[in-house]
């Protein structure tokens, strides 16, 4: 799984996008309201492992998620 830091502008809000191996999108959420897509996709055990990456990586970095 990959995950990718968006930078909003004006009154757009900072996103992660989840996606899979094929780069398929599986989540798009808030930087401040991950909850409900990380539980929605099964991932709410491992909200702050991947909330931690998500808090260390650059905007507009791909990074690959170990889950």
């Amino acid at each position: 799984m990959y995950i990718i830091k968006v930078k909003g502008i004006a009154k757009i809000p900072d996103y992660v996008q989840l996606r899979d191996e094929k780069f398929t999108l599986l989540a798009y959420f808030r930087v401040d309201r991950p909850d409900k897509s990380l539980t929605k996709l099964g991932l709410g055990d491992k909200q702050d492992y991947i909330m931690e990456m998500v808090n260390n990586l650059p905007f507009g970095q791909i990074a690959k998620l170990e889950i």
